[in-house]
């Protein structure tokens, strides 16, 4: 794999377990044990991704995030959220835009490589398709609205599990009504946002390619 993950979280025994998780499969794992420390190994190094614990002090996962899409150095760094506290739909309505992925605690192994792994096959492909539209001609504004429309559909739509499963509305369970709205209300985001992917991927098709009429 030769990609380096730099796992956050103040617990050290949850670290350890990731480092040996991580290592097994290839990648060249690092360490921090809060946001700070994050911040002050990002001075210095640009891992491949960040896996971020939410709940951590004296800076939670959340500040730590701002502060990493803030600085222009490690603003385009992908960021795996994870934590063992119940994502509210408040913090998936204003974060989602910022993180590649959420997986919950207790990890599952399983679960966690393979979102990693949808992370760096996902940057690679619109990076493809990103060099397919520029030798194309097409506006650069139009090529990064069709990137991050595919990023942040895969992340609603992870989200939007979560969200299900833990407000029990798939197993019949009492949900309150906010609940509900945002349930509802990032449905229709994803299906807005997939109807303009469809255009966009549309509107590629039919860019002829310029390169090769030289």
């Amino acid at each position: 794999m030769d990609a380096t993950i730099l796992i956050v979280d103040d617990s050290s025994f949850i670290v350890d377990g990731l480092v040996a998780i991580l290592s097994r499969k290839g990648y060249t794992p690092l360490s921090a044990t809060g946001g700070e420390e994050c911040l002050t190994i990002l001075k210095t190094v640009v891992p491949d991704l960040i896996l971020l614990d939410i709940m951590m002090e004296p800076m939670d996962g959340w500040e730590t995030l701002e502060k990493i899409r803030k600085n222009p150095a490690t603003k385009d760094i992908p960021v795996l959220m994870f934590s063992a506290k119940k994502i509210t739909p408040e913090e998936a309505k204003e974060h989602s835009m910022n993180i590649d992925d959420f997986v919950s605690k207790p990890v599952n192994p399983l679960q966690l490589l393979d979102s990693i792994q949808r992370i760096f096959s996902r940057r690679n492909e619109i990076s493809l398709e990103r060099q397919d539209a520029q030798n194309k001609g097409l506006d650069t504004t139009i090529i990064d609205e069709y990137a991050m429309l595919r990023k942040n559909i895969e992340v609603d739509r992870n989200l939007l599990v979560v969200l299900r499963t833990s407000s029990g509305l798939d197993i019949g369970r009492e949900v309150s009504s906010e609940d509900v709205n945002a349930i509802r209300n990032l449905e229709d985001k994803i299906r807005r946002a997939e109807h303009r992917l469809r255009e966009l991927k549309e509107l590629l098709g039919k860019i002829p390619d310029s390169s090769r009429d030289s």
